[in-house]
This record gives structure tokens, C-alpha cells and sequence, in this order.
């Protein structure tokens, strides 16, 4: 059996996998279909030498799959980006087979665009977090329903939105009739239900993450609370995979986009390419500590005084402050 070392490449579906094995000068070995099970692909690709490097696409289903072929058949598996794979194939025909032959074929030259394979623990932290994530968008669309019935009926409410005399006016006094009064009920029940899901969510969250260093030192600094600590752990995983602050600050979504051009040098905004949430709830970080943090108050003042707009300082206290974060957070990993 050789001891070169083979390019495998798996198109990855639920109930099967495109398996394409290559040698090092990109000949095709085989590539076919196989059932969706870490040891057939083992036995197929074994067939041919013991060292393999595989690519799979980032998909539901397929890390779960790349572990199981690391941690039981010590394969070195690497997730590839979907879209960018897409870009370099440059090809309007897609088949299983040429999917495959191209993930191998990158391996082979070492061109894939990679994705950090999550282990096993940050990836359930992640189901965790981004239940909650769900719930708290099914919460807030509840929240609209309401106050789009509210605006049927040209109703307005003695005090805010959600304060407690605003709610005692809903449910008892505001004249809405027979039919929208039931349906109201009922989006008021939804809320409840799932105001006690999310902190449901954020008890098993709070207990899960007790003896973690990470999320127990985000949550030391001022304006962090837990939700935002126990998304950046399930987000970011480690610190350490960036090679830089700028890389880290550029994956949650709070850096600039450049959009410079000749002898012109401009910014275009915050980078899309990013996990929507992770932006988010840094956002609400930022925003709280322009409040609350005496260093970035400051850094809010001096900003005004030039003339930024707020969501323009929001985004770079947020910018500025994961960075500083990085240095701190990959001090305290080692």
C-alpha cells in the first residue's frame, strides 16, 4: 500500500457522499458515491494509501461527519467555504461528481479556502446559543404582530411600549373587538411562553459556562453580561486561530470594508461577510459601553466633537474593543 498522500474531496448530502480520492500529481483514484458513513468512506479511501487529506463543504451535518473521520480513522479533514469554492470553479455545470473532484483537486495544491472546524463541545455551545438566538426573534416578531393590530385600530397606549401600565392597559382596557381581542390574547400568551424559554436558555447557558475562563472573564468586563460572553465563546471558539486582532475584529463583522481605488482611500461600512448574531449582540455591547465605561464615554465624546455620527462610533468603540479583547483573551489562553 503507498505512503504518498492522497487529496480526498466529499460532496457531502444527508444520505450519501461524492467521494473523489486523488494521487499527488491529480490523477482520479476513484469517484463515486457512497453511503453517508464515516467507515465506508474509509474503506474506500484506505484502498488506495494510509495518509489522506480530505476537504468537505461547509454544510448542516458534514462537521459532524469530518470529526468522526479525524477522531476515529485519523484522517486530516479541512471544512471548506462554499462560496468561495463556488468562485473558483467558475463553471455554470455543477454535478456531484466535478463538486468533489474540485475539493480534492484544491486540497491537492493547497488553494481551499478553509473554515475552522469547530470541535465537538463549541459546536453543541453553538446549538445552545443559537436557540436562544431564535426564540428571541420569534419573541421580537410577536412583539411587532402586536403593535401592527394595535395600528389596525388606530389604538395608542397611555404610557411606552412594554411597560408594565402599557401591558395592564392592553389586557384589560384598549377596545379592540371580539376577534382581536382573541388574537391579542394569544400573542400575549406566545410572549410569555417564550420570555420563559429564553430564560429557560440563559439558566442552561449561566450553568453550562460557570468554570469557563473565557466566558468568566468577558463577563468581568464593564457593559458585558452573559448573553454577549457565551455568544463570542461559541463564535469564536479560541482566540488563538486568528492570526491577528484586525482577522478577529474582521470575522464578527465590526471592521470596515475597504474600498480604496488609486490614489483614493475610503471606507464602505462594516463588512457583510460575517455570522449576523455575532455583529449584533457586539453592537449592544458597544452601545453599553459608551454608557457605562469611562474610557469608551470618552471615546464617544471626542468622536461627537468631530462630528461622527453615532452609528458610526458604535461600530468602531465595538471594533476597537474586541481587538483589545483579543490581546487580552489569547493571554489568557496560554
Amino acid at each position: 500500500m503507498t505512503m504518498v498522500t492522497l487529496s480526498v474531496g466529499l460532496d457531502y448530502h444527508p444520505g450519501s457522499v461524492q467521494v473523489c480520492v486523488m494521487d499527488p500529481q491529480g490523477k482520479v483514484l476513484a469517484n463515486g458515491t457512497r453511503a453517508n458513513c464515516a467507515e465506508e468512506l474509509n474503506r474506500v479511501a484506505r484502498t488506495f494509501g494510509e495518509r489522506i487529506r480530505a476537504a468537505v463543504e461547509v454544510s448542516p451535518g458534514a462537521a459532524h461527519l469530518a470529526h468522526e473521520l479525524v477522531t476515529q480513522f485519523g484522517w486530516s479533514v479541512e471544512m471548506a467555504h462554499p462560496g468561495y469554492v463556488a468562485r473558483i470553479k467558475q463553471s455554470p455545470d455543477k454535478t456531484d461528481f466535478g463538486d468533489a473532484k474540485l475539493l480534492a483537486d484544491l486540497t491537492r495544491v493547497g488553494y481551499l479556502p478553509k473554515v475552522w472546524l469547530a470541535p465537538p463541545e463549541i459546536q453543541d455551545l453553538r446549538t445552545l446559543t443559537r436557540h436562544r438566538a431564535e426564540l428571541t426573534a420569534q419573541k421580537r416578531a410577536t412583539k411587532l404582530r402586536v403593535r401592527a393590530l394595535l395600528r389596525n385600530y388606530r389604538l395608542v397606549g397611555p404610557a411606552n411600549a412594554w411597560t408594565k401600565a402599557w401591558l395592564a392597559w392592553l389586557r384589560d382596557e384598549a377596545p379592540l373587538p371580539e376577534h382581536a381581542r382573541w388574537v391579542m390574547e394569544r400573542h400575549l400568551g406566545e410572549i410569555e411562553r417564550l420570555t420563559s424559554e429564553i430564560k429557560l436558555v440563559e439558566r442552561r447557558m449561566a450553568d453550562v459556562t460557570k468554570d469557563d475562563p473565557f466566558v468568566q472573564f468577558l463577563m468581568s468586563q464593564d457593559g458585558i453580561g452573559l448573553v454577549t460572553a457565551v455568544t463570542l465563546r461559541a463564535e469564536l471558539g479560541r482566540v488563538d486561530r486568528f492570526r491577528n486582532a484586525k482577522q478577529m475584529s474582521r470575522f464578527c463583522g465590526v471592521s470596515p470594508r475597504n474600498a480604496s481605488s488609486g490614489a483614493r482611500q475610503a471606507d464602505a461600512g462594516l463588512i457583510k461577510a460575517s455570522n449576523p448574531e455575532l455583529r449584533r449582540v457586539l453592537i449592544e455591547a458597544a452601545q453599553r459601553l459608551i454608557r457605562f465605561d469611562e474610557h469608551w464615554v470618552d471615546f464617544y465624546k471626542r468622536m461627537r466633537e468631530r462630528g461622527k455620527p453615532y452609528c458610526v462610533i458604535v461600530a468602531a468603540v465595538a471594533n476597537r474593543w474586541l481587538r483589545k479583547m483579543y490581546h487580552e483573551l489569547k493571554t489568557l489562553a496560554a
